[in-house]
């Protein structure tokens, strides 16, 4: 049976600059404060809070290993925390511009995520059993990230 993937929604959260905490042995570190947002879709809509951050390792083959841990808070209510773990690389060229700030078209960036929910809302149990896939997208000041269940 091939996979089928149902739209969500999307993601809009607006970033703050990076925290560049330096290079470790595993690569640089930078965390990358999340401002607020919104998610909207076919059946994900609310608020992004502020408050989250992306944590990333951009490691020594230029990848960058981002989690961004977040809170939701939805329409209908419902405080939905999420982990979003994920790749992110580009051409040297690209990726290093990305990491200055600067626009980089989204064809041209491999962005992919795993985002996991946890919610206490029996309104939205159906996020905490299925398993789901982000599709990313990194402006100078704020993320996409379209969100789909397999």
């Amino acid at each position: 049976m091939d996979p089928h993937f149902d739209f969500v929604g999307e993601v809009a959260a607006e970033v703050a600059p990076p925290l560049l905490i330096g290079r470790g042995a595993a690569g640089e570190r930078r965390i990358v404060p999340i401002l607020g947002g919104r998610i909207a879709g076919p059946r994900l809509n609310g608020e992004v809070l502020p408050g989250g951050a992306d944590y990333q390792l951009i490691r020594a083959d230029g990848v960058a290993e981002i989690e961004a841990r977040y809170t939701l808070r939805l329409d209908d209510g419902a405080l939905v925390y999420v982990v979003n773990r994920g790749l992110r690389h580009a051409a040297p060229d690209d990726m290093a511009r990305l990491l200055r700030g600067e626009f980089v078209p989204p064809e041209r960036v491999y962005f992919r995520t795993a985002p996991v929910f946890e919610t206490a809302a029996p309104s939205q149990a159906w996020l905490t059993r299925s398993l789901f896939l982000g599709l990313g997208e990194r402006r100078p000041d704020s993320v996409r990230i379209r969100i789909f269940a397999l």
